[in-house]
C-alpha cells in the first residue's frame, strides 16, 4: 500500500504561522526581579519606587535596605539590583560576585571616594552630577559669554580637572584652577575670581556644601561673578543657572537599560535626557541675558546631537 503524505497548502502554513505569531505576542513578558537597596526610606524615594513599578507592571519592584538584606551574592542571578546612594553601592561591592546593578544618586566624586579605580563587574554607575562639558557649554551660552572659566577643585575632585581641560579645548574656551585643600583657607577662591569671568562649581561636597555655599557666592557676587552649578540644588540659594535630569529623565533610561540584557549595559552613563534651570533674579543682579530654561536646554542637546 502506498503512504499517504499529509500536506498544508500555502495558504494554510501562512495561517499557522501568523496565529502562532499571535499567540507568542499575547504571551506575557517575563517578571523580572527589581531590587531598589537604599539605606534611606524617604518619601522622594517611595515615590520613586511606585514610579518604576507602574512603568513595569510585568516586573516585582520593592524597596529595601541595605541592613536588612544578606550579602549580594546570595541573592538569585536573575535579580536586578537598583543601588541608591553610597551606602547600597558599599554593600554592593562588598561581594565579589553578585546579580547585575545600576547605581544611582552618586556623582563621580562620590564613587571615586569608594571605588577608587576599581572596575567592578556588572556594576553600572549612572551619574547623579551634571556632565562637565554640559555645564561648560551651558556656561558659553551667556551673554556675555565669558571667556576664561575657572574651576575650584579639591582633593577628591582633582582627577576631574584633565576631561575638563579637554572640554574647554574642544570648545574654544579658556579653563583657570585652583586647589582648596583646606575648607576654610579662602585664598585659592579669591585668587581664582581674579583670575576668571565665571565660576564653574564641580559636585564635590567637601567644597560646595551647606556651610560654604554662602561665603562662595557672596565672594563671586562681590567680584560680580557668576557661579553654574554645582547642581540643580545650589540654584534657588544663588548660583546662576545648571543642567539637571529629573525623576521622569531618569526613569524612562533605567525603563531602556532593564529591557537589555545586563551585559549590554554601560560602563557608566548620563540620562540622555535634561533640563535646565536658573536663577532669573541673580541673572539681572549680574546683567547677564538669560534666554529661557526651555530653549537653553533645547539648544544645549542639539550641540549633543552627532
Amino acid at each position: 500500500m502506498t503512504a499517504r503524505r499529509s500536506r498544508m497548502s500555502p495558504g494554510n502554513l501562512l495561517s499557522a504561522l501568523l496565529l502562532w505569531l499571535i499567540c507568542l505576542c499575547a504571551l506575557p513578558a517575563q517578571a523580572r526581579e527589581i531590587l531598589l537597596v537604599s539605606s534611606e526610606k524617604s518619601p522622594a524615594l517611595q515615590d520613586f519606587a511606585e514610579a518604576l513599578a507602574q512603568r513595569r507592571p510585568q516586573d516585582h519592584i520593592r524597596l529595601e535596605s541595605p541592613d536588612h538584606l544578606p550579602p549580594a551574592a546570595q541573592l538569585g542571578a536573575d535579580t536586578r539590583l537598583l543601588l541608591l546612594g553610597s551606602a547600597a553601592l558599599n554593600w554592593r561591592i562588598a561581594s565579589d560576585d553578585a546579580p547585575p546593578a545600576l547605581t544611582l544618586l552618586v556623582s563621580r566624586v562620590e564613587a571615586r571616594q569608594v571605588l577608587g579605580e576599581r572596575k567592578v563587574p556588572h556594576l553600572s554607575l549612572l551619574w547623579s552630577d551634571p556632565p562637565p562639558e554640559r555645564q561648560l557649554r551651558l556656561a558659553l551660552q551667556l551673554t556675555p559669554r565669558p571667556q576664561r572659566i575657572g574651576v575650584l577643585i579639591g582633593p577628591t575632585s582633582e582627577f576631574l580637572l584633565e576631561e575638563l581641560e579637554h572640554a574647554a579645548r574642544k570648545l574654544g574656551v579658556e579653563l583657570v584652577s585652583e586647589l582648596q585643600t583646606r575648607a576654610e583657607d579662602g585664598r585659592p577662591l579669591r585668587e581664582l575670581l581674579g583670575r576668571s569671568d565665571l565660576l564653574l562649581g564641580l559636585d564635590d561636597k567637601q567644597l560646595y556644601n551647606a556651610q560654604t555655599i554662602k561665603g562662595i557666592l557672596l565672594s563671586t557676587y562681590a567680584e560680580n561673578r557668576a557661579l553654574i552649578g554645582p547642581t540643580a540644588a545650589f540654584v534657588k540659594a544663588g548660583s546662576l543657572a545648571s543642567t539637571y535630569s529629573d525623576q521622569d529623565d531618569w526613569l524612562q533610561t533605567l525603563d531602556a537599560l532593564l529591557d537589555q540584557p545586563a551585559e549590554h549595559w554601560p560602563r557608566s552613563l548620563y540620562p540622555e535626557r535634561f533640563k535646565v534651570q536658573s536663577n532669573r533674579q541673580v541673572a539681572r543682579s549680574l546683567g547677564i541675558d538669560l534666554q529661557g530654561d526651555a530653549e537653553l536646554a533645547q539648544r544645549l542637546a542639539e550641540g549633543e546631537k552627532p
